[in-house]
């Protein structure tokens, strides 16, 4: 039987907003998402109230978009990236941003993962690292916003793979801003190999087919130092999940995102937001119902006990909405 979630139920604000809310590039899953908030939210306010979605990255961004009170919501991924705003290290660095709060983090099982051609016989940064071979390797933008490529870059130059060990041999990082870009250009074999994310979507699984891959584990140490000084969290990529990959791969985690406000919000509405994620959260989750699970972008069903667990501060009335929920 056909229900709308939490129809007619929830807190009112019986007043009129007018908000901003963040999203993605515009055809991903932030704006999805902010979609799904503005029409709860609209509906349990005055009829006059207005809700603008803005497009971003999904990245930095997002945080600096709250910090400089252009937006009154933002969503970044992962979400243990934004936990760098809070510390003021990494792209934040000098810039910490104590007043930075979340209402929740949505599911997302995502990894970083470093995937070569397999035709250069490498299978390990060892190996990689006495390779003479001019490789050309796609990542993310590196242009002090974009996650994905200031993660990529900084993953590899650990490993001792950098711009200036790429030049020596004839190589050179291809940065692109989005994950489908750099997978499009591996997969016409413009470059030789990518680090990046999403790779629950089709075209990774495409590219994956139509290429034979080396998968190379990240270094376990390289990975807990990224842990003890930003944060970031060690994941596996499992055997199986890639046509011809058979073997566990170390990786970085890249899940979840997370639903970002300042500590000003007005604690009537970051309840009401807080509320509607919780309580209407079947709208959404019926959007992914059709993808398997370990191929979906938002993962369901949504346990708002984990959604709680930012990582970032909760807002207090986010807190207070949980608690009343019974979630906390």
């Amino acid at each position: 039987m056909f229900t709308i979630p939490g129809i007619d139920r929830g807190p009112k604000l019986g007043r009129k907003v007018d908000l901003t809310f963040q999203g993605d590039w515009g055809q991903a899953n932030f704006h999805r998402i902010c979609s799904w908030l503005c029409q709860e939210v609209v509906d349990r306010c005055t009829q006059d109230s207005r809700v603008s979605i803005v497009n971003g990255i999904g990245g930095a961004d997002a945080a600096l978009a709250i910090q400089q009170s252009k937006v009154d919501l933002a969503i970044s991924t992962p979400v243990a990236f934004a936990n760098m705003a809070v510390k003021g290290v990494g792209l934040f660095e000098g810039n910490a941003i104590p007043k930075l709060r979340a209402l929740a983090a949505l599911p997302q099982d995502d990894r970083m993962t470093f995937a070569l051609d397999s035709k250069y016989g490498i299978h390990t940064f060892e190996q990689l690292r006495a390779s003479k071979q001019a490789l050309r390797i796609g990542i993310g933008q590196r242009d002090g916003l974009n996650f994905i490529g200031y993660a990529g870059y900084e993953l590899m130059a650990a490993h001792g793979i950098t711009d200036a060990w790429m030049a020596e041999r004839g190589g050179c990082f291809v940065e692109r801003e989005r994950p489908e870009q750099t997978i499009h250009d591996a997969s016409q074999g413009a470059v030789d190999g990518v680090v990046q994310e999403a790779i629950m979507t089709p075209w990774w699984q495409d590219y994956a087919k139509s290429r034979k891959l080396s998968f190379i584990s990240f270094e376990p140490e390289i990975i807990n130092r990224f842990e003890r000084s930003h944060g970031w969290n060690a994941g596996t990529l499992k055997a199986g999940y890639f046509e011809g990959l058979d073997t566990d791969v170390g990786a970085l985690d890249f899940s979840d995102f997370v639903l970002l406000v300042s500590e000003d919000m007005p604690d009537d509405l970051a309840y009401l937001i807080t509320w509607c994620l919780c309580e209407t959260k079947g709208a959404i989750e019926r959007q992914f119902q059709h993808l398997p699970q370990n191929r979906t972008p938002l993962s369901y069903p949504m346990n708002p006990e984990k959604m709680a667990r930012t990582i970032v501060p909760l807002h207090p009335a986010a807190e207070r909405c949980y608690r009343d929920l019974g979630h906390i």
